[in-house]
């Protein structure tokens, strides 16, 4: 894991910033993209799948293949994201939460995301 030069707390901050912007990500998705009718177990697949695009347009792979590659390790992927990474992460939480009420479809979202990934990994 990277840390911020003279922050030793930089990993720890983005990822609560992360975390921080996870909540308008999920929020949008309640509101645009979970219909009332839906049972619980619904609603959790359509929030994994959404998940899984930031997921994918960042590190390329979903939760599920990352736990498959990295069957020893504790947490999850974005437990092992870079300082860079996470930073990143927590843009395209927000700009997916913009997409979503815009009602971008999900395959466009994802191509948006990874171009928006790409550019911010490339600029830091």
């Amino acid at each position: 894991m990277m840390k911020a030069v003279g922050f030793p707390w930089g990993w720890n901050l983005n990822r609560e910033i992360s975390k921080l912007n996870y909540r308008i990500h999920t929020d949008a998705i309640k509101e645009n993209l979970i219909p009332p009718e839906l049972t619980q177990y619904q609603i959790s697949i359509t929030s994994a799948s959404e998940a899984d695009v930031l997921n994918v347009a960042l590190f390329g792979i979903t939760a599920k293949q990352w736990r498959e590659k990295n069957p020893d390790k504790n947490g999850n992927i974005r437990d092992y994201a870079t300082l860079n990474q996470l930073l990143v992460l927590a843009n395209m939480e927000s700009y997916n939460a913009i997409l979503i009420e815009q009602s971008k479809l999900q395959p466009k979202r994802l191509q948006l995301l990874n171009k928006l990934a790409i550019r911010q990994l490339e600029s830091i």
